[in-house]
């Protein structure tokens, strides 16, 4: 097909840009501000080499699947605070380096009983912000959908983040993002694929048989506004608590009685343990500067949330 038919196409199936709302990885559903009537844009999903005969897997930290939904990644970022996991690269019967990934679709399915992905237009967003960690070096794909990829020889625009084992934050305008010119297809920009957008893909690609992890905490546009929060996000289990850092301690509002505490870095690691009743406070002053996830658990309070050591 070619490709300025299927521009035409794509522009006819766009819709117009709007508020891409930044994720904090508090739910599994991306607010891109382009979700069509359908409402199944910005849902986590996962890919791998499985169609290229291919065996590589990410291991969830917990099982994925809700009622009435068993792909939901929900139980994964209600444990991660974002998208984390194990990954493992097998080639088996591929002819090229071993890849997993995650991905969000921009716009959703093209209807109820069609779910082709559809493109949007995603120039407003001014490209993208992401937080992560990951013991490879990912890559930002800009998915442009199957006829589109195809006729681009599947070389699609990229941006090549590095590994980051500590956690780190890229902005990424869509000007950066580029082909790599090892594809026999059409050219095209990352501003002109940011108009036809249908999937932002963190893709993980790397040598047989080998093992590592990431974890994906924030995610959005590129407006200059801080991508994190002072406040940390409780769980909707845990109303009415929260937390207060002030200096290397961290204090609890909202606690009746004892509960346990865990501060778990960014790799997923628990680096400090305590126990805080009422108005109590626990040392961090052993802890790096950065981002934690917090969580208490008692017999009044399920908590979970982000604090920022400066």
């Amino acid at each position: 097909m070619n490709i300025k038919l299927i521009y035409t196409i794509v522009a006819a199936l766009s819709v117009a840009a709007m508020a891409f709302q930044l994720w904090d990885g508090d739910t599994e559903k991306v607010e891109t501000g382009l979700d069509n009537e359908t409402k199944t844009g910005g849902y986590w999903f996962e890919f791998n080499d499985s169609i290229h005969n291919g065996q590589s897997k990410i291991i969830w930290p917990v099982d994925k699947g809700m009622e009435g939904n068993e792909n939901s990644f929900q139980p994964v970022v209600d444990y991660c605070q974002g998208i984390c996991g194990h990954i493992i690269l097998s080639r088996a019967d591929t002819t090229y380096d071993p890849f997993v990934g995650v991905g969000f679709n921009v716009v959703g399915y093209a209807s109820p009983t069609d779910s082709t992905p559809v493109p949007g237009d995603a120039s407003a967003w001014g490209g993208i912000k992401i937080s992560y960690t990951c013991t490879f070096a990912p890559v930002l794909e800009l998915d442009l959908g199957e006829d589109v990829n195809k006729a681009l020889g599947n070389d699609k625009p990229v941006y090549r983040l590095p590994k980051s084992i500590d956690g780190t934050t890229k902005e990424i305008p869509w000007e950066e993002f580029a082909q790599e010119d090892w594809g026999n297809g059409e050219k095209i920009t990352g501003p002109e694929a940011a108009t036809k957008l249908v999937a932002i893909r963190f893709k993980i690609q790397s040598r047989d048989s080998t093992e590592g992890s990431f974890h994906i905490y924030q995610i959005g546009p590129l407006p200059n506004k801080p991508l994190i929060s002072d406040a940390p996000k409780a769980l909707r289990s845990a109303p009415g608590v929260n937390t207060f850092v002030a200096g290397r301690r961290v204090s609890f509002t909202g606690i009746t009685s004892s509960a346990s505490v865990e501060i778990i870095n960014l790799r997923g690691m628990v680096v400090k343990k305590g126990s805080v009743t009422g108005t109590s406070t626990l040392d961090l002053s052993a802890l790096d500067a950065g981002v934690y996830v917090v969580r208490a658990s008692g017999n009044s309070v399920d908590f979970s949330g982000k604090i920022v050591l400066k």
